[in-house]
């Protein structure tokens, strides 16, 4: 995948993108403040979350890694995004 193509934007669009399909969540409700609780996120919804990013951006993350310990949706984007970015660059 082109990632380094992608601004800042689209890459967080993207991930918005597989946190709703994989978490089966409201986009809407996908807002900077949500918290991980707020929309009935369980760990195995974490992980199909994560799963997915790895194989929409190629990527391996590591599941001791900070995503787990996000608490609110821009926390885990932000983690996501800066991982994704590092590793592709």
């Amino acid at each position: 995948m082109e990632t380094k193509a992608l601004d800042h934007t689209d890459l967080v669009n993207q991930i918005i993108d597989v946190i709703v399909k994989e978490g089966m969540v409201d986009r809407d409700k996908v807002t900077p403040d949500a918290t991980i609780e707020s929309l009935d996120l369980k760990s195995i919804d974490i992980v199909m979350i994560l799963t997915a990013i790895e194989e929409k951006f190629d990527v391996y993350i590591p599941m001791d890694g900070p995503f787990h310990e996000a608490k609110d949706i821009k926390s885990l984007i932000d983690a996501i995004a800066a991982y994704i970015v590092k590793e592709k660059s």
